[in-house]
């Protein structure tokens, strides 16, 4: 009974950041249904409130009910909402970030090299007897 331990599980930070992602995720596309559930309720509602009791039946802005337009925004809406979750999170995740992160690095990393390779070849090392001297740099007694 107290003579065996209990197991834990060691998540390591790879499979950390999975999990997480996976959450964010799952609870994104649950807010993408509900939106859809409630875009969908929220239009049979308009319609029911113009169509049948008659609210703001006079107003047509191009001649179309205005239900018709408040319907189309919200569509249009929802479909930002729909492209974000499934188009632009799908190519701009985690892994996007990192690569975008490792070339910059790496342009970094070139520039750097090109700059020590230009002072090196402006600023020749000369060795004399143990110390270090670079032409046109003032010396230190």
């Amino acid at each position: 009974m107290f003579s065996k331990k209990q197991e834990t599980t060691k998540i390591d930070r790879d499979q950390r950041e999975l999990i997480e992602y996976a959450q964010l995720r799952i609870k994104e596309k649950k807010n993408l249904f509900r939106h859809f559930v409630i875009f969908l309720a929220g239009a049979v509602l308009l319609i029911i409130l113009n169509l049948i009791l008659d609210f703001g039946a006079d107003f047509r802005p191009f001649d179309v009910d205005w239900f018709v337009w408040a319907t189309l925004i919200w569509f249009f809406l929802f479909l930002i909402h729909f492209l974000n979750v499934f188009l632009f999170r799908t190519f701009m995740n985690k892994k996007w970030e990192n690569e975008q992160l490792d070339k910059l690095v790496a342009k970094q990393k070139d520039k750097i090299a090109k700059l020590l390779t230009q002072v090196e070849k402006e600023y020749p090392v000369i060795e004399n007897d143990a110390k270090i001297i670079r032409p046109n740099t003032p010396l230190n007694p």
